[in-house]
């Protein structure tokens, strides 16, 4: 009831968000027929910081009968709710951090801490990863980082950069300008992706005096390419791009295919980064 039960609705949240099905029955309507929502294969979570809040104890004799495990927090352990529970956790406090002593204020504070360590514990005993908590959360951030893959934002077809390793340096730059990916892949017949042509490419060329209408794109480019394949989830590319400090990747399949393209600006607009 009252603050408590506020409290019991966060780790109720919390509880289900980390892979352990939970939710809040208040204790008045449980009284009025909400008691139903609670079956034998539960165990209940009980919050009072007194351990004499009537509107719970009158639901014990229930509970009872059900056979249900009754886990009871509260801050007296010679309360009734203390007495009868199969497990109490004792959440008491010297006093309120309220001036007067009376707002629930220290004692919630103290029940939402054993709350949360208890659905840090489950979570660690259920062996409750990153990706089933991304599962729980696809509208999140969270869910977009660990759920989404390079195919769901890699750019494909004409919109992938690429040239033939002949090709002059100057049509190279026109087609790193055309796709606006600040790259191009250089391929053979086969879309087989022989290196890859940056900015930076282009800085050690123009160092070199490189001639722009003279200079094939293969006496330039980066013959080790970075690559990713398109069932790499995107944050991994993103760790890739951080760790060698680079701005785009090309997304190849297993034979060195080139099937897409994608740049930091495209994992910043899904939300990945």
């Amino acid at each position: 009831m009252g603050k408590s039960g506020h409290i019991a609705g966060k780790i109720a949240a919390t509880l289900a968000s980390t892979g352990t099905p939970a939710f809040f029955v208040h204790p008045g309507e449980a009284g009025h027929g909400d008691i139903g929502m609670i079956t034998r294969d539960d165990v209940l979570l009980a919050l009072s910081n007194t351990g004499e809040t009537d509107e719970i104890l009158t639901l014990v004799p229930v509970i009872k009968r059900l056979g249900v495990p009754l886990i009871a927090f509260t801050g007296n352990a010679a309360s009734a709710l203390a007495r009868v529970a199969t497990v109490h956790l004792d959440i008491g406090v010297p006093a309120e951090a309220c001036p007067l002593n009376l707002a629930p204020t220290a004692s919630t504070t103290a029940a939402l801490a054993v709350g949360d360590a208890l659905a840090v514990a489950l979570l660690k005993a259920r062996g409750f990863t990153e990706e089933d908590f991304a599962r729980s959360h696809p509208g999140g951030s969270l869910g977009r980082r660990l759920l989404m893959h390079v195919r769901d934002v890699m750019r494909v077809g004409g919109d992938v950069p690429k040239v033939a390793p002949h090709t002059r340096l100057a049509e190279g730059l026109m087609e790193v300008t055309r796709k606006g990916l600040g790259m191009t892949a250089i391929v053979d017949a086969e879309d087989r992706v022989l290196g890859v042509f940056t900015d930076g490419d282009l800085r050690r060329a123009l160092d070199r005096a490189a001639d722009l209408h003279a200079t094939r794109m293969e006496e330039v480019m980066t013959r080790r390419a970075k690559t990713v394949r398109a069932d790499t989830l995107a944050v991994e590319a993103v760790h890739l791009m951080e760790t060698h400090r680079i701005t785009s990747l090309v997304v190849v399949d297993a034979d060195d295919t080139l099937v897409g393209a994608l740049n930091v600006h495209d994992l910043l607009r899904a939300g990945v980064v």
